[in-house]
């Protein structure tokens, strides 16, 4: 890991989107297809997509499945998350790190100056770099471990 390893050097730049008028099932179709547990919902506004909100498998379950709702005349406007935790590019793995523990999210869109959608970065993103930077860690303490052994031989 670098010295400040930045949100948009380990977010998704393919991320799957709806609008907000994407009826829900349709909406669930393109997370089944796309194997995602969420879309970002953005609107298209001259060639550039600008976040507006985002919608999980969970919101679906919780919100529609849950409470008997029908999700046919329902759209993905109905269910989403407009309040959302979005991380600018340059922002550090730290301060993501500490933004998602503060506010419980799992998912964060990183965007551009303007709020348009550069990438997402799920807490799965997260782990698996920690989990690269451990590993390198222990192996350096490991080896460390072996030079004074044989030091002391």
């Amino acid at each position: 890991m670098g010295e400040r390893l930045t949100t948009g050097e380990i977010c998704t730049r393919e991320v799957s989107i709806a609008f907000k008028h994407t009826s829900l099932v349709e909406a669930a179709q393109l997370m089944r297809q796309n194997h995602v547990g969420c879309l970002v919902v953005v609107d298209d506004e001259n060639g550039s997509r600008f976040v507006r909100g985002l919608i999980t498998d969970r919101d679906m379950v919780m919100s529609v499945i849950a409470t008997g709702l029908d999700p046919e005349p329902l759209c993905v406007e109905d269910v989403m998350t407009e309040r959302l935790v979005t991380a600018l590019e340059g922002d550090s793995l730290i301060d993501l790190m500490r933004s998602m523990r503060e506010h419980g999210v799992r998912r964060v869109p990183v965007v551009g100056l303007q709020d348009e959608l550069i990438g997402l970065v799920t807490m799965d993103d997260v782990l698996k770099i920690l989990a690269q930077e451990l590993t390198l860690l222990l192996g350096s303490v490991d080896t460390g471990l072996k030079r004074e052994k044989k030091r002391r031989q």
